[in-house]
């Protein structure tokens, strides 16, 4: 592909993208926005959390032929747990979501 194409598509995403981005506050600048679009505003992040939540834990095991099997589900809850814990104590997502990361990739390592 030339330069020239990749750098005309580029900025065509990235026009795209502003333009998504700006449409709310230019249609919502005059006047407040409908009552149905305060009430998704309040509660999106909790439907997004809990959508990715079902998403990471939907391929956890808690047993196979043997028995419990303790790779599956100790490392995914554990770092759940730290999570969840981190964000109601200090109510740092930054914090919570890396502790919790950390703590599942060092478990996956040593279970």
């Amino acid at each position: 592909m030339r330069l020239n194409f990749i750098i005309i598509v580029i900025f065509v995403c990235a026009l795209m993208i502003f333009a998504e981005r700006a449409f709310p506050f230019v249609l919502f600048s005059k006047t407040n926005p409908p009552k149905i679009i305060k009430i998704i505003q309040k509660f999106i992040p909790t439907m997004v959390i809990s959508c990715l939540l079902v998403y990471c834990l939907k391929d956890v095991t808690f047993t196979d032929k043997n028995g419990l099997y303790l790779k599956g589900f100790i490392p995914s809850f554990s770092a759940l747990f730290v999570t969840l814990g981190l964000q109601l104590w200090k109510k740092n997502t930054l914090l919570s979501i890396l502790s919790g990361t950390v703590l599942y990739m060092l478990m996956l390592r040593i279970l």
